[in-house]
């Protein structure tokens, strides 16, 4: 394992040691990567993170959590992406629905559903995207809520769902009225709701974690299942947007690392002329360049994580990390694969995996091109340019 140079708390300190642990007791890398070519969820990573309380992060203590801020999440998403990157993924998701839970839900919704998610006893997922969006949610968002005098019905379609075939709740961003950006509602919707298909996509990469397309037929809810304020839906997703790409930073930074970790390995026992490879200067430069972007990213997603605990507005630094992680993943994977060289076509071997899953980061859950945008306008003070 490469040294950690970010400066952590010991408590946090702790926290990633516990979680790596428990990682390489559960899931070493040879399940990790069976796991991956067979497509399957790692059931057993999942309840192990239950148990230490990792599903509870970021959750305040006297409502169940196990307590804990922006920097122990990237801290516990910068573990599970160098480890189990699939998992990391799906832990991205869940993070965000257990803020959205904890700012936005009712008593009872909050009753009914954080503990479980907390327990490991329920998955959520999040269905925002729709098939001619991405990016540009408000022109995209087709999906409709309508109510009546038993509830709503909701009718649509959601495209790129993480989890969604694997979930046991929804929730669900749809129109409810015409106004552009105040016409949006969140609601909470049981999978199993009649009306709801999932259809799993084949993906490249991110095997561990499930990818659907999902239709809403007339799916009827009860009153109670809008979460949070009636028409205010976006406004409540933007409030995450900014931790959601701190905890991306922070997965592609663990890609990133993990590439470059089983990369080393392989240079200290790959011989060619006589001596290891790593011996190389070649090599070693590679590897040291790849190396500075992983690690100044890995420290702009810690500053960012930092500044959010302190209640700071953290757009720009989030962005920034955000973009630089990706690239730095990018970069890491790239290099490793050419080390490997032919061994890393080998399925059975990690390094394609890492390069295969780096590529999640340069369009999610904003494309690198946005995150410039978001710089360029909100510290340059240029003119929003799209």
């Amino acid at each position: 394992m490469l040294p950690q140079l970010a400066k952590l708390t010991e408590e946090q300190e702790m926290l990633r040691q516990s979680l790596e642990g428990a990682i390489d007791r559960v899931s070493p890398v040879a399940r990790a990567q069976k796991l991956d070519n067979a497509k399957q969820f790692d059931t057993e990573l999942h309840a192990a993170l239950s148990e230490l309380g990792i599903l509870g992060v970021g959750v305040a203590e006297e409502l169940g959590g196990s307590g804990g801020g922006a920097v122990e999440q990237v801290v516990v998403l910068e573990t599970l992406g160098r480890k189990a990157t699939s998992m990391a993924v799906f832990m991205v998701v869940h993070f965000m629905i257990t803020r959205l839970l904890r700012e936005n839900g009712s008593e009872a919704q909050k009753r009914d559903y954080l503990a479980p998610l907390m327990k490991g006893e329920i998955k959520a997922s999040f269905c925002l995207t729709e098939a001619g969006g991405g990016t540009d949610i408000l022109a995209a968002m087709k999906t409709k809520a309508v109510r009546d005098e038993n509830g709503w019905v909701i009718s649509g379609n959601k495209m790129w769902i993480s989890g969604a075939s694997t979930s046991d709740i929804m929730v669900v961003l749809a129109r409810t009225s015409e106004h552009r950006s105040r016409g949006l509602s969140m609601f909470l919707v049981p999978t199993k709701a009649p009306g709801i298909t999932a259809n799993e996509v084949s993906t490249m990469a991110i095997n561990g974690y499930d990818t659907n397309a999902v239709a809403f037929d007339d799916v009827r809810i009860p009153q109670d299942a809008l979460m949070g304020v009636l028409d205010n839906g976006f406004p409540q997703v933007i409030a995450t947007l900014n931790g959601e790409r701190m905890n991306a930073a922070a997965v592609a930074v663990g890609i990133g690392r993990g590439a470059l970790e089983v990369t080393q390995e392989y240079a200290l026992e790959r011989a060619a002329f006589g001596r290891p490879i790593g011996q190389f200067q070649a090599v070693q430069h590679q590897l040291s360049i790849a190396g500075i972007a992983v690690e100044t990213a890995w420290l702009a997603t810690l500053e960012a994580a930092r500044r959010d605990d302190a209640g700071e507005a953290t757009d720009v630094l989030s962005s920034m990390a955000k973009w630089a992680s990706a690239r730095a993943a990018v970069q890491c994977t790239d290099t490793g694969m050419e080390i490997f060289a032919g061994a890393g076509f080998d399925t059975d071997l990690p390094i394609q995996r890492y390069y295969r899953d780096a590529r999640l980061y340069s369009f999610a859950p904003l494309n690198q091109n946005m995150a410039l945008n978001m710089i360029a306008e909100r510290w340059f003070g240029f003119p929003r340019s799209f």
